[in-house]
């Protein structure tokens, strides 16, 4: 069987930087081996299965070379950019995801994609694991958690950018992940993303944390649209708008291969 497979650079406008993710677009789905053994493969943040039920519709599944995972952002948005690419003249599409369920994506006039996601907030934490704590190199101001990772405020950028994660550890809150994060001088705010429990040791830009970075930070900061940076060695730009329940993600991509797999 042949199947075609797209490798997009999301939350970027240059190739080599964003985050990386396969796309492979399906009528039926692919068996649950399957797909884990082309995201083993493939050795990407994710590879995205998209099966398709109609121009405007489409079912979607995430898998990291460890397991499947619940929610992916930038996947998502490589999945829109590539249906976008086959479609000129189409400007909204929706997917379906089980454990978050529609999300809604718009290709605007910008060039940006936005992505509508269910808002997420973390809820501080006053019971702070050991393994946590011991897992980062440098303390944090504060301690968060929602159903996806627990946050770490830093005081400071440099706090963001020069601490060391001890993997081994942070492998034992499993199944919850890790992000810390704090102001930023020329963004709102910026962040980076420990997940070595279902992915790998560091995630170079993850979509769908900002779900709950940027209604915290739209507190904090008293306001509704915010520029964040996830400062990973490739790095990538999000712009966060935040309203009621809904976050919005937008965010550019690039293609870098399209080919074809046989399985």
């Amino acid at each position: 069987m042949e199947l075609e497979i797209n490798i997009i650079d999301a939350f970027t406008d240059v190739a080599f930087k964003g985050n990386s993710a396969a796309v492979i677009i399906t009528t039926d789905w692919l068996s649950d081996e399957l797909m884990q053994s082309i995201a083993i493969e493939n050795n990407l943040s994710e590879t995205a299965y998209v099966k398709k039920i109609d121009i405007h519709n489409y079912e979607i599944r995430w898998f990291s070379p460890i397991t499947e995972i619940d929610f992916c952002g930038h996947a998502t948005l490589a999945s829109s950019f590539v249906i976008f690419a086959k479609n000129d003249n189409l400007l909204n599409i929706n997917f379906y995801a089980e454990a978050v369920g529609d999300l809604s994506v718009t290709k605007m006039d910008s060039g940006y994609i936005q992505m509508e996601f269910p808002s997420r907030p973390p809820e501080s934490i006053s019971d702070i694991p050991v393994a946590l704590l011991n897992g980062l190199s440098i303390k944090p101001m504060e301690v968060l958690l929602n159903n996806q990772a627990y946050f770490v405020v830093y005081e400071k950028e440099i706090d963001v950018t020069s601490v060391v994660p001890d993997n081994e550890l942070l492998k034992q809150l499993a199944p919850h992940d890790v992000v810390v994060t704090s102001k930023s001088n020329d963004y709102d705010f910026v962040s980076r993303y420990f997940w070595p429990a279902n992915g790998g040791d560091e995630d170079p830009v993850t979509g769908s944390i900002h779900t709950g970075l940027a209604p915290y930070w739209a507190e904090k900061l008293n306001k509704s649209k915010l520029i964040a940076y996830q400062a990973s060695k490739r790095g990538g730009k999000i712009i966060c708008n935040v309203a009621d329940n809904k976050v919005y993600l937008l965010g550019k991509a690039v293609q870098y291969l399209k080919g074809t797999i046989e399985v």
